[in-house]
């Protein structure tokens, strides 16, 4: 399988960057690096990043950190360039610019990707134009906050306590001791197991100063951005549902069997015959002792009795 290349961009509050990497994430030449322009619209930034690509080798995809709130390769917030960044597609922009398909997420997180372990809780800083963070758990990306707007005291936010502007105007050792106060914070915030320092500032940092950090080369926020095509840029999709086994079809149901034809109507019932005549308790008696019963013999009826003679007239006596 032929090995893809990448081209990496980073996009910076002080200068833009592009470079080619190679399958490993290793830099195929030496990154291109312009200053940013200022005001930088979208268009000013596609056209300014367009000779940087043409100075490069062939690539096949592109992935690129931009300093702001970043969701789905949709630009929420830019603090650095203003609101003509607002709800920006950069990820559909620079494929149609470059005809390749593009992943972006925040500059910090891409930094975050090339300087991680994943193991335990590690949070990166990046310490450039502003404050930029990112904070993994064995491996894995965690939501972006921009804690660079978190206000601290009476200084503003932590943008306006350690940025470029605040080592300038403050000068590196008070800047150091600020960035030292901004460690011990996030470590009482976070409890992390490692701690990251990135960005261009990060070795003007002294060592006393960094403590136990581990200050990572600028490249990185190149390099690291091989990862979001390894899966791990991604956010990660809950596991597919298992589909649910088809159930097979039950089988038909037999037919209900046809209903009875209505009942042929009953015949009439026959006549009963005449209950023959109750027997007399004289038959009954005959007919226990011989068996078979026979019709008992009616009794003629008693003959009238006749009519009293009349009696004789009686006679006349003689006058």
């Amino acid at each position: 399988m032929t090995e893809k290349h990448t081209l990496a961009i980073d996009i910076g509050g002080t200068g833009l960057k592009a470079a080619v990497l190679d399958g490993k994430g290793n830099l195929v030449v030496d990154r291109v690096r312009v200053p940013t322009p200022y005001p930088l619209t979208p268009q000013i930034f596609l056209d300014t990043l367009a000779p940087m690509v043409a100075a490069l080798p062939p690539f096949d995809r592109i992935s690129a950190g931009f300093p702001g709130f970043v969701r789905d390769g949709v630009i929420i917030t830019a603090p650095h360039f203003g609101d003509s960044w607002s709800k920006f597609p950069l990820a559909d922009a620079l494929t149609k610019k470059f005809g390749k398909p593009a992943r972006v997420i925040n500059d910090a997180e891409v930094q975050g990707f090339g300087a991680m372990q994943g193991k335990g809780v590690e949070l990166v800083l990046t310490l450039g134009t502003g404050l930029g963070t990112a904070l993994f758990r064995n491996g894995e990306l965690m939501p972006h906050m921009e804690f660079a707007h978190f206000p601290i005291r009476e200084k503003g936010e932590f943008n306006d306590y350690v940025g470029n502007a605040a080592l300038k105007k403050v000068g590196l050792k008070k800047w150091s001791h600020r960035v030292e106060k901004t460690i011990k914070l996030f470590f009482e915030l976070i409890r992390y197991d490692h701690l990251y320092i990135g960005g261009g500032n990060a070795s003007k940092l002294p060592p006393e100063q960094a403590g136990d950090a581990k200050i990572v080369a600028n490249e990185m926020g190149l390099t690291g951005g091989i990862r979001l095509w390894d899966g791990a840029g991604q956010a990660k999709a809950p596991p597919a549902k298992k589909a649910a086994p088809v159930k097979k079809a039950a089988p038909p149901k037999n037919a209900a069997p046809a209903r009875k034809a209505a009942t042929p109507a009953k015949a009439a019932a026959p006549v009963k015959k005449a209950a023959p005549a109750q027997k007399t308790a004289l038959a009954r008696k005959a007919s226990a002792g011989n068996g078979a019963a026979k019709p008992a013999a009616k009794k003629p009826a008693p003959a009238r009795k006749a009519a009293a003679p009349k009696k004789p007239a009686a006679a006349a006596k003689p006058v």
